[in-house]
């Protein structure tokens, strides 16, 4: 690999997913306009997320990231922005007390605009049409026009984003991410639920607590990290043309940052070592993500490393693991065991969603609860076994009352999934079953710390 890097370097390697745009005059228009606009994120706060995952990297810390699976412009309101924060927060405090860890938390939202594509032609009710890319590519609407690439939806994606972004930050440091506020984060369609109960539980014990250092003189108005929150986005870096458009040197180190988000992360159908997307990522000094599915193999995992963590930096490189859960028992333990070997420093973070997508006979899309739980609980025991660390969970999940995904505490079957499926591209857990895997990934935390904290026994020379 030429180790020469500029941000627009990427565009002399093949690249997969790249949208077919018919006026190339107005795509390049609208990336000079782009890169004229004021950063989304800023390196600072960039770095920072980089010091937190160190120190998950280094079993010290759990990485809670999670979101809608394609954010789109229809449904952009404070509302859902307000909905997705609360039932996010609600799962990060589960992780955190019960699961006795601290918690990174990291969005998928505010940038997770595109999406990539098994083929570039899907067939809607008899007719072949480009296949949706996500709004910041083209329209959901099953029409010729409407599926046609146009550039211009790339200001409205910027435009979100920063409106987005706005509205996080207020409520991470506004005072709405006040441990006081805990037993107000409960959305009302989960009041009844299962979960409710436990969570009333937890927040309960948690109330308790506070007023308990109120008492010996701690008040959540002098101590900042009881009322605010740090919350970091992030998105797949897949449409690289805007990447470059916001990609920008930071005037403190001299050094390339991508401005879009906090972490970006390369897809499982991008990856390709010598490809454009992983060039472009090895030269930014954001956190990185990588998928990895059941095709890659250990060699091809190092060879990665070594492109976008040369210098093992801790919290540089998350390894986002979406097998399946019939795979991730026999996928997982060689990856683990050649990363360990070889000494790199990484975050190994659970996706047990893309894995177990089926078609259900009803024609839906859908993802089992049961079979996510399973990845979930298969992850951790390779972990286990390994001697490595579970370090993260990485789910798409949505603060509405959506039926997408069957199963969890309400048992919903194939004949509900019409009820309320509501997403752009691929299903979805609703803020009861987010907060039922939460409670039982807290569980398996707690067990892998007091593994950890087990006496050893030295073997006699």
């Amino acid at each position: 690999m030429n180790n020469r890097w500029t941000p627009e370097s990427w565009r002399g390697k093949p690249v997969q997913q790249v949208p077919a745009y018919p006026d190339p005059a107005a795509l390049e228009t609208v990336e000079k306009q782009l890169a004229g606009f004021p950063p989304l994120v800023f390196a600072g706060e960039a770095r920072k997320l980089k010091r937190a995952l160190g120190k998950v990297a280094a079993g010290e810390a759990f990485l809670l990231q999670g979101g809608d699976c394609a954010e789109s412009f229809a449904e952009h309101s404070a509302d859902n922005i307000r909905d997705f924060f609360r039932v996010f927060l609600q799962m990060a405090v589960v992780l955190t007390f019960a699961g006795s860890c601290p918690v990174v938390k990291v969005g998928r939202i505010a940038g997770q605009f595109a999406k990539p594509r098994s083929a570039p032609t899907e067939t809607v009710d008899g007719v072949e049409l480009p296949s949706y890319r996500g709004d910041i590519v083209n329209d959901l609407d099953p029409t010729e026009a409407a599926r046609q690439p146009d550039p211009r939806r790339q200001i409205e994606a910027y435009r979100q984003s920063a409106a987005t972004l706005n509205l996080l930050r207020a409520f991470a440091t506004g005072g709405y991410a006040n441990l006081e506020n805990v037993h107000r984060w409960t959305l009302g369609f989960v009041a009844d639920s299962p979960q409710s109960s436990r969570y009333r539980e937890l927040a309960g014990r948690i109330s308790e607590t506070l007023d308990f250092m109120r008492a010996i003189g701690i008040d959540p108005e002098v101590h900042p990290e009881m009322r605010i929150t740090d919350f970091y986005t992030s998105h797949e870096a897949l449409l690289l043309g805007f990447e470059q458009a916001m990609t920008r040197i930071d005037s403190t180190t001299g050094d390339w940052y991508a401005t879009s988000g906090h972490l970006l992360w390369i897809g499982d159908r991008t990856r390709q070592p010598d490809h454009a997307h992983v060039e472009y990522a090895r030269g930014i000094k954001n956190p990185i993500g990588l998928k990895c599915g059941p095709s890659l193999t250990p060699d091809g995992l190092l060879r990665l490393i070594d492109a976008l963590n040369p210098e093992n930096e801790p919290g540089r490189l998350t390894l986002i693991c979406r097998f399946g859960a019939d795979k991730v028992s026999d996928c997982l333990p060689p990856l683990v065991r050649a990363v360990a070997q070889d000494g790199r420093a990484v975050v190994w973070s659970c996706d047990p969603m893309h894995g177990n997508t089926v078609k259900a006979a009803s024609g839906y899309k859908t993802r089992p609860f049961d079979l996510i739980v399973r990845e979930v609980q298969n992850f951790f025991a390779v972990h286990q076994a390994e001697g490595t660390h579970a370090g993260g969970l990485h789910l798409e999940m949505t603060g509405k009352n959506v039926t997408e995904c069957t199963g969890g505490a309400r048992a919903l079957t194939d004949a509900d999934l019409h009820d309320r499926y509501h997403t752009y591209c691929d299903p979805r857990l609703n803020a009861e079953q987010a907060l039922e895997l939460v409670f039982l990934t807290a569980e398996l935390i707690k067990r892998e710390r007091q593994g950890r904290e087990r006496p050893r026994i030295a073997a006699a020379e």
